[in-house]
Formats: C-alpha cells, structure tokens, sequence
C-alpha cells in the first residue's frame, strides 16, 4: 500500500517473553493467584520454561537456556566446592514396582548429575524396555551387547559397559529385549540371584556409583540387584494411591536382607512429580515423611515439561535444559545424596510398621 506502514505489530514482538519469574530453583514455590495461561501448563511446576520457541531441538545452541544454564553451573559448583567422593563405591537399586513414578527418570537424571558433579556413575539398565538406554542416548537394538549376556552367559561387565555421550563420567550397560526372557532363563542357572554381584564385583574400572534402574516388578532380577547392592532408593509419585504396594516392596527388602545380603538398607526416599500448588501433593509429602523420616530428601522433583521431553531425544534433563526447574532439582536431589553417610539409615526399623499398613 502507498500509505504509511503500521508499525505495532513489530514493536510487540522486539518486548521480551520471558521473565526472571521462570528460573526457579528446585524448592521454589510458585506465586499464588490465578493463572491466565491455559489449562494444561499447570502441569509444570515452577511454569516451564518454554516462552522461547526452539526451531532446531535441543544440543543445537538453540536451546533457550541463557541465565538459567549459568545459575545451573553455579549451582553445581557453589563457591568452587566440590562433592566428596565416597570411599567404596555405593551400589544403588532404584525401585519401585508400581509403574509411572519416575523410576527410570530419577535414575539416569541423578547418574548424570553426580557425573557432573565429578563422580564416574555406572547405569545398569535392568528393565527390558530399556527405557534408561534410551534416555542416555545408548544403541540397545537387539544385536548389541547388554547386560542380558552379563546375566544369562556370565559375559564380563566391561564387555557391554559403553560411555554416554555428552556426559563425561557418565557410563551404560544397557539393555535390550532378550532380557524380557531373563526370568525364565535365570531360573535354572547356578547362583541365579547373585550372578550381578558378581559382574559387579569383577568390573575392574574405577567407579563411584553404580545405579541400577530396575524393572516395575518384583521378579528375580529385581532380587539380582537387590544382591548386588546396598542401598535402596525408592521414587514415590505425589499422586494418590502413592504408597499403593510399597509394603511389598520393603517385605522384599528385609527377605533379601535377612537371607542374600545382610547389608541391605532403604536409604533414600525421593519425591517426584511434585506440584506445590495443589492439596493432594502437599498431603502425600506430609505422608510419606511421617512414615520415613530421615530417609526422604529435603529437595522434591516437580512436575515438569523439560523433564518428560528430554528422553525423546536421548537425553537426560541436565543436557536438554540445564537451568529448568527439573534439572536445577536432580542437582540439588544428587548432592544430598552425596553428602549422605551411606550406612545412616541402615536399621530398617520403620519397614514392618510400613509393610503392615501399606498394601
């Protein structure tokens, strides 16, 4: 058109989109009121971060990350302070056989944020959906080696251990659909529930923590990783029927310990898809911290956008988002862990009253 141009719309476009109310720390609460935004962004808490589009994917440098990635570093490094290293290295079964808790979400995010934190981890994926492979970018089609020939075949561990991209420190023995066989398999063979430990113990690289994501059953290679570690680590969704099944959970703990390991514990209890703004979340913490007291971490995971994304592209959150609310909170959820004494939750005696009134 030949008369004056309308200018408006650009000037609209050139205001920021984003305000310093989205970097959130892992504890922060978000603002009262009401909401504008539409129905399905409650379920990010703190709002997500997402005011930026992302044109290419994340690992680009596209990735909208800004101040939050250096508050993320900070965070990690506070004043130039590095986690301890543990003595020996700790072994942790993270479990629970109630799916959709965040079972393999918690394990691959806190194995990268201790790997970040300067420890050399190891995941061992011992659910045949291999969703943990999945997460850390690890090939497990049917052909690679994995932790079904460490079970079934007493293959050594280094054979199928591979390193995860991005992540340095950070290290996979995968798994692939063979193991959904394992079960049957392991039945017949010689020491069937003890033949991880041994792959374990006979890995000759130096590590710090060995994680063990574990299928949401209570089957043989549940017990399996229950005999090759100590520690139990156990992800409890802030939702309603939270605490459905757990007593099973710790009568198969305390079975495992009085008879295969005797060193045995729960150690850590973490909260996940927490969403500060509603009653129910609230109440379930409440809950779950008078039955378990000190075993519960200060820090809760939230209910997050950037976290249910990241393993689409084989990532954990702390390389697609690293300044998200989500990732901010595995740091925080993972230096607790590192600053915990690993043998001070060891008595087991809150387990029965737990088992009796949980089913």
């Amino acid at each position: 058109m030949a008369g004056s141009p309308q200018r408006e719309p650009a000037v609209e476009e050139s205001e920021p989109v984003r305000s310093d109310a989205n970097v959130a720390g892992p504890m922060t609460e978000p603002v009262p009121g009401p909401r504008s935004e539409p129905a399905d962004v409650s379920r990010e808490t703190p709002p997500p971060m997402d005011a930026t589009p992302v044109i290419e994917g994340p690992g680009d440098g596209s990735a909208p990350v800004g101040r939050a990635a250096q508050q993320a570093v900070e965070a990690m490094n506070r004043s130039g302070e590095r986690l301890p290293r543990p003595e020996r290295t700790r072994v942790m079964i993270v479990a629970n056989q109630k799916g959709g808790v965040g079972k393999t979400t918690t394990t691959v995010n806190l194995a990268a944020s201790l790997a970040l934190h300067g420890a050399r981890v190891l995941v061992v994926d011992l659910d045949p959906q291999g969703n943990a492979s999945t997460a850390l970018g690890i090939d497990h089609h049917s052909e690679v080696p994995s932790i079904y020939d460490v079970l079934v075949d007493s293959r050594p561990l280094a054979d199928v251990v591979q390193p995860v991209p991005d992540v340095e420190g950070l290290f996979c023995a995968p798994a692939t659909i063979d193991l959904a066989g394992a079960e049957i398999e392991l039945v017949s063979l010689v020491a069937r529930e003890s033949r991880l430990q041994r792959a374990i113990t006979g890995y000759e690289q130096p590590l710090d923590y060995v994680l063990i994501d574990c299928p949401p059953s209570l089957g043989l290679l549940t017990v399996n990783a229950m005999v090759a570690g100590n520690e139990v680590v156990i992800p409890i969704q802030c939702e309603y029927y939270a605490l459905e099944g757990l007593g099973q959970l710790l009568r198969n703990v305390d079975l495992v310990k009085g008879h295969l390991n005797p060193q045995l514990h729960l150690s850590t209890i973490i909260l996940t898809m927490y969403d500060g703004r509603t009653r129910l979340a609230s109440q379930v913490a409440e809950e779950v911290r008078g039955h378990f007291h000190s075993e519960v971490l200060r820090t809760n995971i939230p209910r997050s956008v950037r976290i249910s994304e990241a393993p689409s592209y084989g990532q954990t959150v702390l390389t697609y988002d690293p300044g998200s609310s989500g990732a901010l909170s595995y740091l925080e959820a993972a230096r607790e862990i590192a600053l915990r004494d690993p043998a001070a939750s060891g008595d087991g005696r809150h387990n029965s009253g737990m088992a009796e009134g949980t089913q």
